[in-house]
């Protein structure tokens, strides 16, 4: 007999696992009904025990209540339509709050309380919670006949808890040409009556439509509006499930997920109502986890049972995996984790909680409010949250018994001297990277407590702030952290991630950038992407020619030309024609697309802000710029802050920006990580990306945005300075799994310190003096004179050159460095590496170098000038393919490096200069002789032009004096096709091209 591929045979399938059995076998008389079921089976529903107009398995509802809790049945017996009274009261409640407070909380009805479902139980729980669990009535139903006004309307299977239904699912089979993706998703959205009663919003927990390959859920039935979640695994990092060996690809939900227990644990712990009780049932969320939170989450608890306390977890989760909720969930099941064993570490017995108290480290403000609202659900104890700025709020909130306490990425510091303090308490920390802190006094408050000057508009890399802290504050061992990020790095990978047996590190968990993609959580970023390249012409104005540093004057030339205010004028061009073009008149958005900027630092970011400024002026301010930065800056001699040039307070930038008002965003660092704003839909880009940044700072634009219909053909990247190899080869580590190649080898330590012992810039003497007085809390005068002493050798006494002096500071930079990375990871502790790292940490700033280039590098910049500037087109709208195999990053060089490396490369100014030009004025093939004159003939033609007096010169109105340049710009131009057909070409078919000849020739004409 053939196989049978239909989707009879897929009920079937999830039939047997769940019972047993199958309703054709029981009808056969191959199974009989009494021994059908032991403890861990479902019961077989009947679709003849289902009441339509209740929406419960009657037949099963009675039976737990009566099998149960006889006693409170017999107080309602007194009235001769007690089952009708208790159908109708469970009827109303839940139309009213919805079946998960009635599975959690129970039912009373006059003076009878009933319990609707019990608890599922824990290792050490007692045998009658135990018995108790296994009284629960599993069920589940084949070919349902929900309708109560049409009979023939079926859903194809319903799970039931105590008659009570939880689960809907519709379906099909791949083998007979219908998946779940389109025609499970189409049947549930145009062919179910979600008026009838199982159907309605929160009378079931969620409702799944299943083939063989894959699965998708949602937990309201709302027509043609319903939206479905994938509850895949993910397949090679991607979307999808993996190939099953021993069946169907989405076996592992009937097998794993559709257990006894793991049903009762997503009742318990995950499934949750947004909202109060007072609030309509229509107008609250309900949420069910997707497979990866839900399998991150029960992974880190049975982790945490097995091996106790003292563990390090690194959960790389994409943006759009839905982190909060996964951070909430964990949370608050790690509050509730007991230990499997004695022997496991830290455990006080096992009918104690593991951990005292779970420490959630985050600058998400909603952060707060989800926990206290995820608590009010899950837990019969209120008020169990808090938050907590220094050691001592970390106290009083153990003794005021609150479980789950927040803080601040700054604050962290504190807490974990406050967790040293509490030795005999036990945590759980979770660190929450995904959103580095926007705020620039965060970053001065985060230095301060680590004990370091503060530096303007620095970049806060909460990685490497957290490893930080951990390693000054010598982290110990009755504390778990478990950190969140989408990027980890290599350092983070070392001191979180599991190490294998072949010496490399692997995240705990992963989801994936891929699958992220793919499951359509986020939008490709890299998939209309579009680079610009620069070409200008420089002009050496001094008579000698001097040997300079090839690369560093390459480097200076270059950041010369981009910050010039031309150049920024003809990119600002070129950035609002664009805008305005392609996403305002496109109505991108329903008309509120907006776009970022990015800079090279503050001062380019406000020359930029005044340049779009002035250009949005011009154009009639159609809408308004916002500038970004921390403190201060002088631009020309004259001093700025975001608060004086937006005109409102730096706290109101996210709000302001989200209204119709603002369109455009430019910033330098601020905002490049950790800000959500769904309607970002266009970035350009003018500052070196790379690593990590480059991803959190391109992924503003991925947030999905289904009410304003965003779409990832809407997403545009005009990228000014990078190239697409360099964006692809930043991406590629992150898109996958990210994996360590191996741990740092920390004994070039022992190189380092014996290089800088034997200079004799201190006695070791000086350095245990040091560390001593400065543990003991003396006063810093005290310390100075040390350090003084130390230094003075340094750059005097010791009559060091130049060269000695700058691979000596190299190598003691070097040191603390890599001392600072690895000090919190290495398994043992070597007393004299801490000491000479705190030494150092000090002695550093006062070593002093003169950099032989510095003055003659100003004098090259002060002696060239910008004759010419325009920008190509490299690649246009380009998709940036990334690599899906997994990815190894290598650990932290640890090579002791001398003051210079190689050699340097030394050529006199014309070479550098020719080669600057040769390297960037690559507009056409002429020569910049040829090009600087085809300019010149462009700006003459124009000038002779009928109209260039009239309609340009003399014209007041600035609208329509633009207007008239182009016009006569283009007439000029089709005039001289025949002469100049190559230019002629590059202006017909490259509008940025166009745009900064355009821009060219207007500052040669000078008007």
């Amino acid at each position: 007999m053939a196989s049978k591929t239909n989707e009879l045979a897929l009920e079937q399938a999830i039939e047997k696992a769940l019972t047993g059995t199958t309703s054709e076998e029981l009808k056969s008389g191959v199974s009989e009904t009494v021994s059908l079921r032991d403890k861990n089976d479902f019961y077989v529903g009947f679709n003849s025990d289902f009441n339509k107009e209740y929406a419960i398995d009657e037949k099963r509802f009675w039976h737990f209540l009566q099998s149960t809790q006889e006693d409170e049945l017999e107080k309602l017996k007194r009235d001769s339509q007690y089952k009708l009274k208790v159908i109708q009261r469970l009827d109303r409640m839940i139309k009213k709050y919805g079946i998960l407070k009635l599975l959690r909380k129970g039912l009373d009805v006059d003076d009878a309380h009933f319990t609707l479902m019990y608890v599922a139980p824990l290792a050490s729980s007692s045998k009658a919670i135990k018995d108790r669990f296994t009284s629960n009535e599993f069920s589940i139903t084949r070919q349902v006949t929900y309708s109560k006004i049409n009979p023939l309307q079926e859903i194809d299977m319903v799970i039931f808890i105590n008659g009570l239904p939880i689960i809907t699912m519709e379906l099909k089979n791949q083998w007979t040409g219908q998946n779940a993706k389109v025609h499970g998703q189409k049947q549930y959205r145009e062919d179910r009556d979600i008026t009838q009663p199982l159907l309605n919003f929160a009378r079931c927990i969620v409702h799944f439509t299943i083939d063989t390959d894959e699965a998708y859920m949602t937990t309201k039935l709302d027509g043609k509006k319903t939206f479905f979640l994938p509850f895949n695994k993910g397949n090679n990092l991607g979307c999808g499930n993996p190939v099953n060996p021993n069946g169907h690809k989405t076996a592992y939900i009937w097998e794993e997920v559709f257990t006894k227990e793991s049903l009762a644990g997503l009742i318990q712990h995950f499934v949750r109502l947004d909202g109060k009780d007072g609030d309509a049932l229509s107008k609250r969320t309900l949420y069910f986890p997707r497979y990866h939170q839900m399998d991150v989450v029960r992974k880190i608890i049975d982790d945490a049972s097995t091996k106790g306390v003292g563990q390090t977890y690194l959960i790389q989760h994409s943006a759009g995996s839905g982190k909060s909720n996964s951070i909430t969930w964990a949370a608050y099941q790690l509050i509730e984790t007991y230990p499997k064993s004695l022997d496991t570490v830290g455990n006080r017995g096992l009918d104690n909680p593991l951990f005292d108290s779970v420490i959630v480290v985050t600058d998400r403000r909603l952060l707060d409010k989800q926990l206290r609202d995820n608590i009010k659900e899950f837990s019969e104890v209120k008020n169990i949250v808090a938050p907590a700025y220094s050691s001592q709020d970390l106290k009083t909130s153990l003794e005021s018994g609150k479980k789950i306490i927040i803080t601040t990425i700054q604050k962290f510091p504190f807490i974990v001297d406050g967790i040293a303090d509490l030795s005999d308490k036990r945590f759980a920390v979770i660190i929450d990277e995904a959103h580095s802190s926007q705020s620039g006094s965060a970053h001065d408050n985060m230095n301060r407590a680590m004990g370091k000057e503060t530096e303007q508009d620095d970049t806060l890399d909460t990685q490497d702030a957290i490893l930080e802290i951990m390693r000054t504050r010598k982290i110990k061992a009755n504390a778990s952290y478990l950190a969140f990020t989408a990027t980890p790095k290599p350092n983070t990978l070392e001191k979180f991630g599991v190490k294998q047996e072949d010496g490399t590190f692997k995240p705990f968990h992963l989801y994936s950038m891929k699958q992220a993609i793919e499951e359509g959580f986020i939008l490709d970023v890299l998939s209309n992407y579009t680079t610009l390249r620069s070409y200008y012409e420089i002009e050496k104005s001094i008579a000698d020619n001097p040997l300079f540093d090839t690369v560093k004057a390459q480097k200076a030339l270059r950041s010369y030309v981009e910050k010039n205010e031309k150049t920024i004028a003809t990119k600002t061009d070129i950035i609002i024609n664009h805008f305005i073009n392609n996403i305002v008149n496109k109505k991108r958005l329903k008309g509120k697309a907006k776009a970022m900027v990015v800079t090279q630092d503050i001062q380019t970011a406000i020359l930029y802000y005044f340049a779009i400024t002035e250009k949005l002026k011009e154009l009639n301010n159609p809408f308004k710029t916002i500038v970004a930065f921390s403190g201060k800056k002088k631009v020309k001699g004259i001093e700025y802050t975001e608060d004086e040039l937006n005109g409102f307070a730096s706290k109101d930038i996210s709000e302001k920006f989200d209204s119709d008002e603002y369109r455009i965003l430019v910033v330098a660092n601020k905002f490049l990580t950790g800000f959500d704003q769904p309607k970002l839909t266009a970035m350009y880009v003018d500052k070196r990306l790379q690593g990590v940044l480059a991803v959190q700072a391109l992924s503003r634009l991925n947030r999905s945005c289904a009410k304003l219909g965003k779409r990832t053909e809407d997403l545009f990247v005009l990228d000014f300075f990078n190239k697409v190899e360099d964006i692809k080869e930043s991406f590629d580590p992150f898109y996958t799994a990210t994996t360590l190649s191996g741990a740092t080898d920390v004994n070039v330590l022992h190189e380092l310190k014996d290089s800088l012992d034997s200079v004799g810039v201190y006695e070791w003497e000086e350095v245990e003096n040091f560390c001593e007085k400065y543990f003991d809390g003396v006063e810093a005068s005290e310390l100075s004179t040390i350090i003084d002493v130390a230094a003075g050798r340094f750059n005097n006494d010791l009559e060091l050159d130049d060269e000695e002096k700058a691979d000596y500071k190299i190598k003691a930079k070097h040191f603390v460095k890599i001392y600072g990375q690895m000090a919190s990871i290495m398994p043992y502790e070597i007393v004299n590496w801490e000491k000479l790292f705190w030494f150092l940490k000090f002695l550093i700033p006062k070593l002093i170098i003169q950099d032989k280039n510095k003055d003659i590098l100003d004098e090259i910049l002060n002696s060239v000038d910008l004759s010419t500037y325009g920008l190509e087109r490299v690649k246009l709208n380009t998709a940036i393919a990334l690599d899906d195999s997994e990815t190894e990053l290598e650990p932290q060089n640890s090579n002791p490096r001398g003051a210079h490396g190689d050699d340097e490369d030394k050529d006199p100014l014309d070479d550098i200069i020719n080669s600057f030009n040769e390297r960037w004025f690559q507009g056409w093939d002429a020569t910049p002789e040829e090009q600087r004159i085809r300019f010149i003939n462009m700006a003459q033609k124009m000038k002779e032009h009928p109209d260039f007096q009239s309609k340009y010169v003399d014209n007041p109105d600035i609208y329509t004096r633009d207007l008239a340049y182009v016009k006569i710009f283009d007439e000029v131009m089709n005039k001289q096709r025949r002469n100049e057909l190559e230019l002629y070409k590059m202006v017909a078919q490259d509008d940025a091209f166009k745009s900064a000849m355009q821009d060219t020739v207007k500052r040669l004409l000078g008007v």
